[in-house]
């Protein structure tokens, strides 16, 4: 009865046709085969193609690989559904099956609520609100995890996945190694077997047809032979061969590695020397990577960490680097590479360049990476234009407290150079183990992407885990919905996700969360709300009085849960599943939270080196959606405070 014709011919459209016939047959499981075509005469079933194969306008796209327009036309026996590029083909299949009732709560196939239903007839046309909507990976990686993250990606609405990375071994260590997990045994892997995996990754990415995003780490590292395998770690020696040290930055009247790191060490930007060897570097990879969309060109990581020597100081970092992205620009013209590039305004080059101009705009994009904000408080939709912003000292200006500087900075990168912005986020970071509730983050997340839209901003990528759903998926739907929509309401988004991952009972869960955030709230481990700054970020006694209801109340809720441990769905018995576990956490935290609360900052740091092994034995039980060595990360520093006698130490 059904079948489906592909107007056009794209391996990306040949992806998404399967995915249709895969969920069609999922959704009526009586229905029969259903055949997949080409034939771009087709009349009846279900035809995939691009608009304009259809002669539909897309002229409301203004960069056709980047824009993503969804237009749906089906009745309940077929119909079109098509994209203005083979990806949004993809985009708008997922959004026909949506809504039909299929929801992505959280990767994998546990993650799948799919209805049994007979197919209802769809119209819908929607260009996606912001253009760059996406992840990177980040935390601590295993592939299996790698394939269902990517796999979910264009499923709710996304359209970017990034790599950091050459070869992103320090993720994959962080797993396999098993960072802040002493329980498991380790298994560890080669430097190749991650390079192959970071080729699987790039397939399923090419697959889909996602944007790929990639490197940005490391540039000044591989020019000068330097290893990026192992991260940020130091090695106390010197990386680089003698004859290169000149192109090192000079700090401190030395020229050496910062910290014993090779990824943290600049190069010194004023040497038309050094400044061709990072060039060349960065077109070799272009030349041989043209499976890349983006290709992001970082500057070393840490902060004040520039090149001091004579004639660096004759410019800011930022101008120095406008410079040099010139210098890329030109070498990927010579070679005709249309390799578009991305640019860090990011720790010391979140300062705007002074003199310095880029000779074509259009090659590049602005990435703001605003790392010291503060995650308890939203990105406004209205420009703070009364913020002061000093003028930059090298090595020596402190870095942005509030998204309303990291804004200024950026329009003035965008009007000086004339190119288009994305922020980088770090929401499924850090901030997500901070706010306890996870309720308050998932609004400041819905608040920060329509914020950043409407200062200008085309889009967002989460340098974060990509095991971020625990206990629940919602903040990253936040993420993803809004992205697409900024006009989606939170509320009707939190009951549309709650009630297929927590059935019709699912108010009782949202009520529970709610209780928990009253009783500690996000700005507690955050470290915003001390009643005594001398005594440690937190140290609050009111917080340990409530804290220590939190068993209590996890003791009465737990009936429900237990009564909940079966369901028809398996995305909401997984869905129940986390919850247990998550109760489990709130209680050992719990304990922890009130011991340092109240002051006793030895107890509190014996307590949860104890919880945090606790959790360490059951992380195989919820490793696809919870990141141990993120939460490891995270919360150390909250329990380990170093404090005595009333006194912080700095």
């Amino acid at each position: 009865m059904y079948s489906i014709k592909k107007i056009a011919s794209n391996h990306v459209i040949d992806f998404a046709a399967e995915e249709l016939k895969k969920y069609l047959r999922m959704m009526m499981p009586r229905c029969g085969e259903i055949k997949i075509a080409y034939d771009p005469a087709a009349t009846d079933g279900f035809r995939l193609g691009l608009m304009q194969d259809f002669g539909l306008d897309v002229s409301e796209a203004k960069e056709m690989g980047l824009d993503d327009i969804l237009h749906v036309d089906t009745t309940e026996t077929g119909g079109i559904i098509a994209g203005n590029n083979p990806r949004s083909v993809l985009l708008a299949v997922y959004k026909y099956l949506t809504l039909n009732g299929c929801r992505w709560l959280f990767p994998g196939t546990d993650g799948e609520w799919i209805p049994i239903k007979e197919i209802e007839a769809v119209q819908y046309h929607k260009m996606a609100d912001c253009r760059y909507r996406g992840q990177c990976n980040e935390g601590a990686e295993y592939q299996p995890n790698m394939m269902e993250a990517i796999d979910f990606t264009p499923k709710i609405g996304m359209n970017i996945f990034m790599m950091e990375f050459d070869n992103p071994k320090v993720y994959y260590d962080n797993y396999y190694n098993r960072a802040g997990n002493e329980s498991r045994e380790i298994e560890p892997v080669s430097a190749d077997q991650v390079l192959q995996w970071k080729r699987q990754c790039e397939a399923e990415i090419s697959k889909r047809g996602l944007q790929f995003h990639d490197m940005g780490h490391g540039w000044s590292a591989m020019a000068f032979d330097g290893d990026t395998t192992g991260g940020w770690a130091g090695t106390n020696e010197y990386d680089f061969p003698p004859e290169l040290q000149e192109y090192v930055a000079m700090m401190n009247g030395e020229r050496k590695l910062k910290g014993g790191s090779a990824l943290m060490t600049n190069f010194c930007m004023s040497n038309p020397a050094a400044r061709e060897r990072v060039t060349k570097k960065i077109a070799d990879y272009a030349e041989s990577s043209t499976n890349v969309d983006f290709l992001h060109v970082w500057l070393a990581d840490s902060k004040h960490n520039h090149c001091e020597c004579e004639n660096c100081r004759k410019k800011t970092p930022s101008d120095w680097y406008v410079d040099f992205m010139n210098d890329v620009d030109a070498e990927l013209k010579v070679r005709n590479l249309p390799t578009r590039i991305a640019i860090c305004c990011y720790v010391d080059t979140t300062w705007a360049p002074i003199v310095s101009r880029l000779n074509d705009p259009s090659r590049f994009s602005l990435y703001v990476g605003a790392i010291t904000r503060d995650y308890t408080e939203s990105v406004s939709p209205v420009l703070n234009t009364n913020v002061e912003l000093p003028p930059y000292e090298l090595n020596k200006s402190p870095l942005p407290k509030s998204v309303d500087e990291y804004l200024l900075h950026a329009k003035k990168w965008m009007e000086c150079c004339h190119i288009p912005a994305f922020a980088t986020e770090y929401h499924f970071l850090c901030a997500q183990y901070q706010d306890l509730a996870t309720l308050r983050a998932a609004r400041i997340v819905h608040e920060d992407v329509r914020g950043y839209r409407a200062n200008g901003f085309d889009g967002i990528t989460q340098d974060g885990s990509q095991r971020s759903f625990f206990p629940t998926g919602f903040n990253f739907y936040v993420y993803a919905s809004t992205l697409f929509d900024i006009n989606v309401d939170f509320d009707a988004l939190k009951e549309d996700y709650f009630s297929h991952a927590f059935g019709k009972d699912w108010r009782e869960v949202e009520s529970f969360l709610n209780h928990v955030g009253e009783l500690v709230p996000f700005g507690y481990l955050y470290g915003n709300i001390t009643k005594d700054p001398a005594r440690g970020r937190y140290f609050n006694p009111d917080v340990a009085v409530s804290a220590a209801k939190l068993p209590a109340l996890v003791e009465e809720f737990s009936a429900f849960v237990e009564a909940h441990k079966v369901c028809q769905k398996r995305a909401e018995t997984v869905s129940y599943k986390l919850l247990r576990y998550y109760l489990k956490y709130l209680t050992g935290l719990s304990k922890v939270i009130v011991l340092k609360a109240s002051g006793k900052h030895n107890d509190a740091k014996e307590a949860w080196k104890k919880f945090a092994a606790e959790c360490g034995a059951w992380e195989i039980d919820v490793e696809r959606w919870f990141d141990q060595r993120m939460f490891h990360t995270a919360l150390t520093p909250v329990f380990t405070e170093a404090v005595n006698d009333g006194v912080v130490f700095q």
